[in-house]
């Protein structure tokens, strides 16, 4: 099923393009020819890749660490001397400094990171104000979002289960595992004036057509033992299963890797990437406890099929919009924006959830479209939650490029 014509997505993806400029990001900017030997901004992007990966923190509180740590540096290195000592000794020293604070547990492995590309750095006043406004940057940056409601705690805290009936959230099998990251609604997002600005409309009435159309497809397509789904749909369903930060880091990296812009513009592209992503993952909580609408397996399983099982566990939170694909939204509208349609050059990730599985695309939408099939084909959410998500996640990337110039002011 499309999601968007290709008229349509050619024009939305035209007017956040607008805005990215008139937000100063410049789309031309290309890299000085005194590019060092070894990319800093790849290898601190590999970095924190390494850092964030540890631990149980909730997705929004990583993403968090991403944003804070590449802001940081896209500071540091947008206000002085495109001299590479400064660049790299900034980039550095922010992305170390904040990622040492908010991930204490990773600061040996962070130091040692730091001391590899300070070592290569040619002493000089050059790497000694980018190493100090780094650190600046960083600090500053970790104290203005400092109780800002996205630590583990804030973001889960107890949820009481609400009364049942048609179309409410409940806990679902096999955990029945209380409601999670109901606390995020009530974060601080670093440029939306308030969670609800995108909220999208209720989902369809209970017994609507629309409705009775979503159901009626999951059941069928998303069901542990489905006889209608194929072998590359159940793939495809499973390869997108896993964490969207882990999956959408490779992406990411590879849009970086293939830029030959400056690293100012780089340390941004990483930057506003993730602020992004903080700001749809609020918006998202927002409109799920907003609707509070039950899942797949809730309704059919009330629509007299009660033996019925999706064909992966249903996280614990509500339907509609899925979270999934807010974050594909987002992410492709932050990368078409500052990059274009199309990547430079075919690039191809991994899952964590279908080890040793790669799948390879050329631009950014492509994975998005997959996002929606395969949280039907698991069974975990209707289609119109889905294609809800992916426009919540545009709207919220469209206004994050758009108020851009705000982080740097």
């Amino acid at each position: 099923m499309t999601l968007l014509t290709r008229r349509g997505w050619r024009r939305g993806a035209a007017a956040i393009a607008a805005a990215a400029l008139t937000a100063g990001l410049s789309l031309a900017a290309p890299a000085t020819a005194a590019t060092a030997t070894i990319d800093t901004a790849l290898e601190w992007y590999d970095v924190t890749a390494t850092a964030i990966a540890t631990g149980t923190r909730p997705q929004v509180t990583n993403n968090r660490a991403w944003a804070i740590s590449w802001l940081a540096a896209a500071r540091a290195v947008r206000t002085a001397p495109a001299s590479p000592a400064y660049q790299d000794a900034a980039l550095a020293s922010a992305v170390h400094t904040a990622l040492s604070a908010l991930i204490p547990d990773g600061a040996p492995t962070l130091d040692a990171a730091l001391r590899t590309t300070l070592d290569r750095v040619p002493d000089g006043r050059a790497k000694d104000r980018g190493r100090a406004a780094g650190q600046r940057e960083a600090r500053s940056l970790i104290a203005e979002r400092a109780d800002d409601g996205l630590d583990p705690a804030s973001v889960n805290p107890p949820y009481p289960t609400p009364a049942a009936g048609a179309g409410i959230w409940q806990p679902t099998p096999p955990s029945f595992t209380a409601a999670q990251q109901a606390g995020t609604r009530f974060a601080t997002p670093f440029l939306l004036d308030r969670a609800d600005r995108y909220r999208p409309g209720p989902p369809p009435a209970v017994g609507s057509a629309r409705y009775r159309a979503d159901l009626a497809e999951v059941r069928a397509y998303g069901a542990a033992g489905s006889t209608v789904r194929t072998p590359q749909q159940t793939d495809t369903a499973t390869f997108w299963l896993g964490s969207s930060l882990t999956l959408y880091t490779g992406i990411l990296r590879a849009a970086l890797a293939q830029s030959t812009r400056s690293t100012a513009w780089r340390a941004t592209l990483v930057a506003l990437f993730h602020v992004a992503l903080v700001d749809t993952q609020i918006a998202t909580s927002d409109t799920k406890y907003a609707y509070l609408r039950w899942r797949p397996v809730t309704a059919i399983r009330a629509d007299g099929d009660p033996g019925w099982t999706p064909l992966h566990d249903t996280p614990a939170h509500p339907d509609y919009p899925s979270g999934h694909n807010t974050y594909s939204g987002a992410a492709e509208g932050v990368l078409t924006a500052l990059i274009g349609a199309r990547a430079r050059e075919a690039y191809t990730i991994t899952s964590p959830s279908q080890p040793g599985v790669t799948r390879t695309y050329t631009d950014w939408r492509r994975p998005t479209e997959e996002n929606v099939d395969a949280r039907v084909w698991s069974g975990i959410h209707t289609r119109t939650a889905d294609e809800a998500g992916v426009r919540l996640g545009r709207d919220v990337a469209a206004h994050t490029v758009r108020n851009a110039a705000r982080l740097f002011a």
